[in-house]
This record gives structure tokens, sequence and C-alpha cells, in this order.
């Protein structure tokens, strides 16, 4: 028997709708309503619900994703040369706190079991960081991370693994120009994340720019181990003086045990990569219902991607819940409009190649898929790249869309746990928070069986709503914190390099 055809429309003023058969749909194919079409439409694009002229908007999400470069007849595939992208929105006429959600209804009662640490924050690991000042170093510390994790860490069975917080940056750099502060600060709070339970310590070699006192709080000087130092005598000696430091760091470790903690001490990061068509229809609302049941337990949730969010900033503005957090998201947007333009080019850049097979026309499209990750709460707080999450709530935290720099800068923000939908597929995960892998289709979680955690494709098919995979996720989440359940990524030991954002110049 063969599988009766269907598309999803989104919004009743959209004259396009995408396919959700696995293997696409060939001509002639007649939909229940009448609808038959006229070409092969792939799975996740677009067929034209009507007769569309030439220069005729294309709307999907209820919102114009881009107009007609010639005329399409109804039935055909509206693949992305046929879409001219539009205008960005003006960042000047923007409404600001207009329309601001009511605060959901409390929800009360549920926990995890966390690692508190001395500044009230809660880790969902406990790792041992070890932090860098400069890249020189990176051989040295990895030998001595290999040395620690096979020779100290069996004896301290409360510590999860022992991590290098590696990167590029530190020395020829512009230390002092004033988009240096984006790394600086970015390598600071990334040994603040609270899965590293503030045992700091920093290697340095010595005659770099970023000096390894920059990346400690005041007193903590003597968490320093410099290569240079004329103690030592040799690459031995470098080594022991890390794992001698290193262990006194492990007994402290050591003593920490998970305790029940109010999810409203989660901190979590909404990202997605790999995105496709479903991606605005499946996974991203099913992870916006799980982002208001967090901010309804208390928890503080951020999204991210600056340029999968431009082209839909006049749908997030009037959520703000005051006009300074308002213009907070109009100085994000508009630094990374200036940052782009400085490098000669603009968020047409954006979707990848993968996106466009998985339907996504434009990144108008991409955008108003993305923000639905968002939900529906007020968003209470804005965060310049690599800035520390200070308040509850739904926070919008200014990143590349780039999957693994928005990850080292959300880690740097303090979360603790990490949320990720994806269309195409990705083997992405973070070594420092567990990241929950999510899935736009069922073909997708099917095929990658061992990689996903949360097929949200069940939606696209009617076998499941927005708010039972929601729900899925919001326990999910709760179990993942608690070491309850592991995700693929930490099953398999996947994890992506940290990656800074240094909008700066190298000298």
């Amino acid at each position: 028997m063969s599988e009766m055809p269907l598309y999803i429309r989104v919004h009743e003023d959209d004259n396009v709708a995408i396919v959700v058969n696995a293997l696409g749909l060939p001509p002639g194919t007649t939909f229940a309503c009448g609808l038959t079409l006229r070409e092969f439409v792939p799975q996740g694009h677009k067929v034209a619900l009507c007769d569309l002229a030439e220069g005729a908007a294309i709307i999907r999400y209820g919102q114009v994703i881009g107009y007609a470069v010639r005329d399409i007849s109804q039935g055909s595939w509206i693949e992305e040369s046929l879409v001219r992208l539009p205008t960005a929105p003006d960042l000047d006429s923007l409404p600001l706190a207009t329309a601001v959600p009511p605060p959901l209804p409390p929800l009360e009662g549920y926990t995890f079991e966390g690692f508190r640490n001395r500044d009230g924050s809660v880790g969902t690991k406990n790792l041992l960081g070890i932090s860098m000042s400069v890249q020189c170093v990176a051989g040295v510390l990895e030998h001595a991370v290999d040395r620690i994790r096979k020779e100290l860490l069996p004896r301290f069975p409360n510590v999860d693994d022992v991590i290098a917080l590696e990167h590029v940056y530190g020395c020829g750099v512009a230390i002092n120009a004033p988009a240096a502060v984006v790394p600086i600060r970015t390598v600071q709070n990334l040994a603040r994340n609270p899965n590293l339970g503030g045992e700091v310590m920093v290697v340095g070699l010595g005659c770099e720019k970023l000096q390894p006192e920059r990346l400690l709080p005041p007193g903590a000087e003597s968490a320093i181990v410099t290569l240079q130092d004329e103690r030592h005598h040799g690459f031995g000696d470098m080594v022991s003086a890390i794992l001698e430091m290193a262990e006194k760091r492990l007994v402290e470790l050591n003593k920490r045990q998970r305790e029940t903690c109010p999810a409203s001490d989660l901190v979590v990061g909404l990202q997605c990569g790999g995105s496709d068509a479903f991606s605005g229809v499946t996974a991203n609302p099913a992870l916006g219902f799980a982002a208001d049941l967090l901010v309804r337990a208390g928890a503080t949730v951020m999204f991210s991607e600056v340029t999968e969010v431009r082209d839909a900033i006049h749908l997030l503005t009037p959520r703000a819940v005051d006009e300074e957090v308002g213009r907070a998201l109009v100085r994000e947007m508009d630094w990374y409009d200036r940052y782009l333009a400085g490098g000669q080019t603009d968020r047409a850049a954006n979707p990848s190649p993968g996106n466009k097979k998985g339907g996504l026309a434009n990144v108008v499209e991409k955008a108003l898929g993305s923000i639905a990750k968002s939900g529906t709460s007020p968003i209470v707080g804005v965060l310049s790249p690599g800035e520390r999450a200070t308040q509850k709530g739904l926070l919008f935290a200014a990143t590349p869309a780039s999957d693994f720099v928005c990850g080292t800068l959300q880690l740097a923000s303090g979360i603790n746990l990490e949320i990720f939908t994806t269309g195409r597929g990705t083997p992405y995960g973070l070594s420092m928070v567990p990241v929950i892998k999510v899935a736009t289709r069922t073909a997708l979680a099917e095929r990658w069986h061992d990689l996903i955690d949360v097929d949200a494709g069940r939606i696209a098919t009617g076998q499941a709503t927005i708010e039972q995979i929601g729900w899925e996720l919001f326990h999910l989440m709760l179990d993942v914190a608690s070491g309850r359940k592991k995700t693929w990524a930490d099953h398999w030991g996947l994890h992506n390099a940290l990656a800074l954002f240094n909008p700066a110049p190298v000298t």
C-alpha cells in the first residue's frame, strides 16, 4: 500500500506548504484537498498552493520569506532559485515591548540532582577543567590531561572527567582593541562554568599577551603553572607541576556530591544546526514549549545565533519585557550587521548547502523556524557574546550561528545543559555540558538511532503533538542533568573543540 501524500501548511495565510513524505512525491500526486503536483517535490521542500505571479510574495509561517522571480504555477516545486531574498527588517522602526506576553503560571515541584557550588550555581557534571592563556601550551596541556586521566582520575570516583579548555587565542593579538573584550571575557567565563566546580587552574607560557592572571579571580594567582618558569628543568618538570596542582583540585572536587536542586537551577542553552524545513514545525516548536516549561519552573534559558534571528527580529522585540531589553536586542543585531559589512559579506551567506538541500530557501525562512525555539515567554535580558548570565527567565545570548562558536559562547554564559535540534544530522557535542540532540525528522532519528536522543519528527506525521514532545524533552533534561540518563554524545565521547569568537585584529 502506497504512503498517503502529506504536506504541512504552518499558517492560514501561507501560500506554500512543505512535503512530509520521506522520499518526496512524484508529479501527478494528488493530495486529499485536490492539489496536484506538477513536478517532483523532495521531502521538506515547498509546493505552491496557488498560482504566484512574478514578484508575488511567498508566504510561510504567515510571513514573507521572499518574492517569486517568475510566474509559478499551483502545484510547482518552489526551489531556492525561484525565491528572491527580501530586505531585512529596519532596525530603526521596530516595535519595542509592545506585546509583552503575560507571565505563564509557575511550574512547581520539579527537581534534579546536581552539584551545588560555593557561588550558588549548580553543575550537571563534576569536571576538572584546566584553562590556558595561550595556544602555545596546548600540546603540553594535552599530554598532562592524558596523564591525569590515566594516573590520577581513578582515585577520585566522584569526578567525571578532566578537560582542557583549549583555544587559539593569547598571543599575536591586539589585546587592547575594543573588540578583544569578546574573546578575553569568553576565556575568563569558560573557567567559571558551573560544571567546573570553581576549582580554577591555568597553564600559561609566560610571554603571551593574555597573561594568566587575567583569567583568574582575585586571590587565585597561585593556581597558575607557567612553563617558562625557571624552576622547570625540562618537559617532565612542567608536566609534573600541572599534575601536582591538578591533584589538589581533584581532592576538592571529589568531595562534591549530587544533591536535590530545584529546576530553577538549570541554565539551558538552545541551539540548532544542520537545520531543514521541518526545524520550524517539529523540533524547534517542541523545544520552544519545553523552554516555556523551564521558564515557568524558574530556570534560565538562552537562545542565540544572531544571523538566524536577524530576519525575524520584528517578531521578538515586541516580546521584550521592556524597552531597554528591546533596545539591547536591536543593539546586538546592529553590531552584527556592521561586523558582517566589515568582512564584505551579509546575512545571505547563511544558510548552508545542507540547509538548502533540506528545503530552506534562504536565511529569512531559516530565521522564522529558528526563533520557534524561544517559545512564548517574555524576553527578559540580552547578553553580548561571552557575557555571563545573572538572571532567570528567557534570555537572548548573542552569538554567531556557527555551531561550535555558539556552543563555546553559551558555555561562557554559564549553561549547564544544552539542547540541540537538527534536521540534516550532526554528531556535535560538548565535553563541558551534556548536549541533548533532537531530530526534526523520524527518518533521521531512525537512521542515526545511536546519535539522536529525541525524535520530534513524530509531530509531522501526527504520532505526537508539540506539547507531548515538549514535555518529553523537559523530563529528559531533568534526567540528564541528574546523571540518571546519558546523552548519545556523552556515551560515545563526541565532543567538539572550543572555538572562540574573535572579532578583534590579529597583529
